[in-house]
C-alpha cells in the first residue's frame, strides 16, 4: 500500500473509531474472560503494494482493502450466539446482526450492501441476551470492488493510427508512459510485456513490473527488437488486488537506414553485450556498460541446442554475415560435442529463428594437406574463443585449444563452414589457461588475454597485423611468454571474458564472474565495478 493510501485510510478510520465509541456497550463478559476470539474479514484485507494482509485490530495497524462489498466476517465463540456491528467511515452504524455459532465454535455474518470506499470498523459481541458482553477490539477494512483505468503512450514509439511519427528504430530504446487512476485504493503497479503474452503469478514483482507513483502513473523503457508492427500489452493493478483487462498498444518501429556496427554487440544499440546464463538456464544479454545485472533481453533455455539451457555451454559472438543487420551472430558448443551450433542473428538478439551446425570444411575431391593433429570436428575442443573478423567480411575467426595445442580457424564460407586451419602452437601448457578475447582496439591493434588456472596470472600475448594485410600469430607459441596484466585467482574469479570496449575510451575491457555469482566489469583490467548478483 503506498503512503498516501495508507494515510487517507488510517485518517478515514479515526474519525469512525470516535463516533462508533459511543455505541460500543460496555464490557460485562461473564467470568472475565472475553467468549469471543479471532476476528477476521474474509477475503483477508491486503495492500498489493506490501504484498501483506491484516485484520488491523487496533488503533495503529494501516488497514487493507477488501475487494467484494460483501464480505463475510468471522470470529471464534463460546457463547450461544454472537453479535456482529460494521460502522462505516462517518461513524454511522451500517450493519447490525447476531449469529449462532457452528459446532467447532466459529460465527459468521455477510454485511450487505456495503458501499466502496475506505474506513470500515467492525466488531464482535458474545450475545448472552440482556447486557451482552465483552467485545472483541475494533477491526478495520476499506472495500475497493473497482479495477483502475489507464491509458499507454509514447512519444519514441506513437501508437499506430495516432498520426505521430517514430523517434527510435527498431534496436533502439524508447520510453513509454501508462497514466491511471483508481478512486479506491489507488493504482499499485503495471504489468507490461513486448510482443508476448502477460506473465501470471504475482502482480507488482518481478520482471516486466513498473511501480505506479502517488500520481498513478508509471515509465519504462523497451527496446523493440524487430521492425514493423509491435504489440505491447499492458494491465493495471490497484492495492486492492483488482486488476484490469489488458491493453494493447500497438506501435510501428522502423528499420535503422544507418545500423551500429559494433563487434560484440548482439542487440543492434552500439554497445557490446556480455552473455551469460541464469540459474534457471536462460541465457541472459547484459550491456557491457551497464549498472545493474539486469538483462536487457533474455534467451528462453529451450532455445538452447538440445533445449535444456545454456548452462555449461561454450559461447562467442564477435562477428556477423551480410543475410542481416550488423550485429552479432552466436555460436554454442556442448563441451565433447562434435557440433557447433550457429544462431544468425535476425531479430536484434532474441536468437528465435533456431540455429545450424559450423563444419570444418574439408573437401573430400581436393583435400589439402591437414596440420598433425587435425580433428575433423569439434569435439576436442575444450575451449573457443572469437577472434573477430580477420579477413574481408565481418565474420568471425576461432581459436581453440584441442589436446592442449592452439588451434585457429580462419576463412568461413558458405554456412560459416570454416575452411582454412592452422596449428598455432603445439606448446603442451594450453590447456591450463583460461582463453579471453578481447578483440580489437579502437585503433586496431589485436591481442589475446589468457589466465594462468594455477597462478591466476593473466598475461597479453599482441597478435600483430603486417603491411600485406596478415596477421602474426607467432606470440603465441608460448603461453609463459605473455606479459602479465593482473592476477585473477580461479577460486575468486570462476569466469572472465570481454566482449570489447564496454566504456567507449577504445579499449577492450575485461569482465569476471565471482564465487558468489556477482558481475563485475573492468576499465581494461583494471578498476573493478560490481554490478551486483546474477540471477
Amino acid at each position: 500500500m503506498s503512503t498516501t493510501i495508507g494515510r487517507r485510510l488510517a485518517a478515514t478510520l479515526g474519525t469512525a473509531v470516535v463516533l462508533m465509541a459511543v455505541g460500543v456497550p460496555a464490557a460485562t463478559a461473564q467470568g472475565g474472560e472475553s467468549a469471543v476470539t479471532d476476528p477476521r474479514a474474509v477475503p483477508a484485507p491486503g495492500s498489493l503494494t506490501t504484498g501483506g494482509s491484516t485484520d488491523a485490530c487496533d488503533d495503529t495497524t494501516v488497514p487493507g482493502w477488501i475487494t467484494t462489498t460483501e464480505p463475510a466476517l468471522t470470529a471464534r465463540t463460546t457463547a450461544p450466539g454472537t453479535r456482529f456491528k460494521v460502522w462505516n467511515a462517518s461513524g454511522a452504524k451500517v450493519f447490525d446482526s447476531t449469529a449462532q455459532p457452528a459446532a467447532d465454535g466459529t460465527v459468521q455474518v455477510r454485511p450487505t450492501g456495503l458501499a466502496e470506499g475506505a474506513g470500515y470498523s467492525w466488531q464482535a459481541w458474545p450475545d448472552y441476551g440482556p447486557g451482552g458482553g465483552k467485545p472483541t477490539p475494533v477491526c478495520h477494512f476499506g472495500i475497493d470492488a473497482t479495477a483502475p483505468q489507464f491509458t499507454v503512450g509514447s512519444t519514441d514509439f506513437p501508437e499506430s493510427g495516432s498520426g505521430g511519427t517514430p523517434l527510435k528504430y527498431a534496436g533502439q530504446s524508447g520510453t513509454f508512459t501508462v497514466k491511471g487512476t483508481d478512486q479506491g485504493s489507488g493504482v499499485a503497479c503495471y504489468q507490461y510485456v513486448l510482443n508476448g503474452t502477460l506473465s501470471v503469478g504475482s502482480p507488482c514483482r518481478g520482471e516486466g513490473t513498473a511501480v505506479a507513483g502517488a500520481d498513478g502513473s508509471a515509465t519504462f523503457r523497451l527496446r523493440p527488437t524487430q521492425w514493423g508492427t509491435n504489440v505491447l500489452t499492458v494491465q493495471a493493478f490497484d492495492n486492492a488486488g483488482n486488476a484490469t483487462q489488458p491493453v494493447s498498444y500497438t506501435f510501428y518501429a522502423p528499420s535503422n537506414p544507418n545500423p551500429p556496427a559494433v563487434p560484440g554487440d548482439v542487440n543492434g544499440d552500439g554497445v557490446p553485450d556480455i552473455l551469460l546464463p541464469d540459474a534457471a538456464g536462460n541465457l541472459q544479454v547484459i550491456s557491457a556498460d551497464a549498472t545493474t545485472t539486469v538483462p536487457t533481453s533474455t534467451v528462453a533455455a529451450v532455445r538452447a541446442p538440445g533445449g535444456e539451457g545454456w548452462t555449461g555451454l561454450q559461447l562467442l559472438h564477435r562477428g556477423w554475415d551480410q543475410s542481416h543487420a550488423p550485429v552479432d551472430d552466436l555460436m554454442a558448443h556442448q563441451p565433447g560435442s562434435a557440433g557447433l551450433a550457429l544462431y544468425r542473428n535476425f531479430d536484434l538478439g532474441g536468437f528465435t529463428r533456431g540455429y545450424s551446425w559450423v563444419e570444418r570444411d574439408v573437401d573430400p575431391f581436393d583435400p589439402p594437406v591437414l596440420p598433425e593433429g587435425f580433428n575433423p570436428d569439434w569435439s576436442k575442443a575444450v575451449q573457443l574463443v572469437p577472434l573477430g573478423a580477420l579477413g574481408a567480411d565481418q565474420r568471425t575467426s576461432v581459436l581453440t585449444v584441442e589436446d592442449d595445442s592452439l588451434w585457429l580457424y580462419t576463412g568461413p564460407g558458405f554456412m560459416y563452414n570454416y575452411a582454412t586451419f592452422v596449428r598455432i602452437s603445439t606448446a603442451s601448457a594450453w590447456s591450463g589457461y583460461d582463453l579471453v578475447a578481447p578483440g580489437k582496439a579502437a585503433d586496431g591493434s589485436l591481442a589475446l588475454w589468457a589466465r594462468n588456472r594455477a597462478t591466476g596470472e593473466l598475461r597479453t600475448y599482441p597478435i600483430t597485423k603486417g603491411a600485406d594485410g596478415t596477421y602474426d600469430f607467432a606470440a603465441l607459441a608460448d603461453p609463459a611468454t605473455g606479459t602479465v596484466i593482473g592476477t585473477f585467482p580461479v577460486a575468486e574469479y570462476p569466469t572472465l571474458g570481454s566482449s570489447g570496449d564496454g566504456n567507449g575510451d577504445g579499449r577492450p575491457d575485461l569482465y569476471a564472474v565471482t564465487a558468489d555469482r556477482h558481475l563485475l566489469t573492468f576499465d581494461g583490467v583494471s578498476t573493478p565495478k560490481d554490478l551486483g548478483a546474477l540471477r
